[in-house]
């Protein structure tokens, strides 16, 4: 029971990033489970299983069809669950089934920890007189949003919301008010880009080649 007590602490004392590379050090076999992962993590509660997900939708690299879609679903699952305050995350058997090859792990974040390790230098407490618990509600309003965009299979405009959720996560796991806020505002932003081009799609303008 110490054991446990004592992984735990050194759980919630870790950085995402340190986190993310004590993934592939747990488990050793070709291919990884999603519930395998969210076990790992579980003690971090949403703002960690929030950042995994958000992450394959930040970096700029090619991606098949269907794929945003496919991660925006654990963001929509996790979001409903902070709006109604539940206080540990929970996935559908068929997600927890999911496998995920190792190697893919590993060059997620060998790509990705170099930026996190960046932006956890500059967190730090702040606006903490609002709890945890509020900013978890207030997140998981703006993350639903956020997933309906990255959703939508309109290529690349997925980066800002996916960076919002992301920036709002790393906020959370540090009780950084004004870096949630900041993740509020670039995946506005993100969402506001993509309604303008369902606008114009609407409104029958060919969009660039580009897209």
């Amino acid at each position: 029971m110490s054991d446990n007590n004592h992984n735990s602490n050194n759980i919630s004392g870790r950085s995402t990033s340190e986190l993310l590379e004590n993934v592939v050090v747990v488990y050793r076999s070709d291919t990884l489970k999603v519930g395998e992962i969210k076990n790992t993590l579980h003690e971090r509660g949403f703002g960690v299983l929030l950042a995994i997900a958000a992450l394959p939708l930040c970096l700029p690299v090619p991606v098949p069809p269907g794929y945003t879609t496919f991660f925006s679903i654990p963001l929509f699952i996790f979001s409903v669950q902070m709006i109604l305050g539940m206080r540990a995350p929970w996935l559908p058997v068929w997600i927890e089934n999911k496998e995920i090859k190792r190697s893919s792990i590993e060059k997620l974040i060998v790509k990705a920890n170099p930026w996190l390790k960046k932006i956890e230098k500059r967190l730090q407490p702040r606006l903490t007189y609002i709890s945890v618990h509020t900013w978890e509600r207030i997140i998981g309003i703006f993350t639903f949003v956020f997933a309906l965009s990255i959703a939508l299979p309109i290529p690349l405009t997925n980066f800002p919301p996916g960076w919002g959720i992301l920036i709002m996560s790393l906020g959370l796991l540090s009780k950084d008010g004004i870096t949630i806020l900041i993740g509020m505002i670039v995946g506005t932003i993100g969402v506001g880009i993509t309604m303008i081009i369902l606008a114009l799609l609407w409104m029958g303008m060919s969009l660039p080649t580009f897209y």
